[in-house]
């Protein structure tokens, strides 16, 4: 066995699609949690000098100290090589103190997953001041995929004459990816952020009447902005609206505001499990794990 695949059960239907893209085996990290709150965990006694944890960072706080004991055990159980492979990846946002005391998550959290980890794969990271996942892991293999093409073929496959609209400028690097890739049209909203759940969202001056809009972005949290931008285009005409993002985390009663917008369907990748999903990261953490272990 050259190269092994980990995995947590609550992520087991990615980890057996990533296993067979990867033709890797499979092995489940197993865990027991005390009524204290601390977790036992159980890898495989014997493990290859090469493996892979798979182990997305939605609701990232208890999934941290699990991520840092099984870095820590497989290292011990004979990984000389260890990557995580975190399709989404937490506390990326916070990449300057935005004021006097803040700590920076994104800096902290990065070299705690460098002590751990040679490579790090995610997708579409939500980095704003930071140019490549290399600085956020200084010492080790960085890599940022990004899924915006592959939503774009699902986009252009299930909406005709599809207008893809970018709900804040952040979002612009995802969209325009998913466009070119697919000769779609697009644009770009603008976005005031007035506190924590209140955002105020602008079209530019497009004439979007009659157009079937989908709105495209890396990540849904409570979905405030697309849930703005969707009833801004449906006060601007649009004939239909529909959601494609990434990282669909949809707290709460997102999805349900979302429809409450207006907006007809919502579509996410299965980089956090969710109802919404209906395209696969497994065959871009294929390409990038095969990579590394070719390395």
């Amino acid at each position: 066995m050259s190269a092994l695949l980990l995995a947590f059960d609550d992520e087991w239907p990615l980890a057996e699609r990533l296993a067979a893209a990867l033709a890797w085996p499979l092995q489940p990290v197993a865990r027991h949690r005390f009524p204290d709150g601390e977790t036992r965990l159980r890898l495989p006694p014997r493990l290859p000098a090469r493996v892979a944890l798979l182990r997305g960072l939605q609701q990232p706080n208890d999934k941290l100290t699990e991520l840092w004991l099984a870095a820590a055990g497989a290292r011990e159980l004979g990984a000389a090589q260890l990557a995580l492979a975190s399709p989404y990846l937490a506390y990326m946002r916070q990449d300057i103190a935005f004021s006097p005391g803040e700590v920076v998550s994104q800096r902290h959290v990065g070299r705690l997953l460098a002590l751990a980890f040679d490579a790090i794969v995610t997708v579409d990271p939500h980095l704003h001041r930071v140019a490549t996942m290399d600085e956020v892991v200084p010492g080790r293999c960085g890599v940022a995929l990004s899924a915006a093409p592959l939503l774009g073929q699902w986009i252009a496959a299930k909406v005709q004459d599809a207008l893809l609209v970018a709900p804040d400028e952040e979002a612009e690097q995802w969209v325009a990816a998913a466009a070119h890739a697919h000769g779609l049209p697009y644009l770009v909203a603008r976005k005031q952020r007035l506190g924590d759940h209140e955002v105020r969202v602008s079209l530019p001056s497009i004439d979007v009447a009659g157009r079937a809009a989908v709105l495209l972005d890396d990540v849904a949290s409570t979905g405030r902005t697309l849930v703005d931008a969707a009833a801004a285009l449906r006060a601007r005409g649009a004939a239909s609206v529909d959601v494609a993002v990434t990282h669909g985390l949809f707290v709460g009663d997102a999805i349900e505001r979302l429809h409450a917008a207006g907006v007809r369907r919502v579509w996410s990748t299965d980089s956090v499990p969710h109802a919404s999903n209906c395209v696969s990261v497994a065959p871009l953490l294929a390409r990038a794990l095969e990579e590394w272990a070719a390395g």
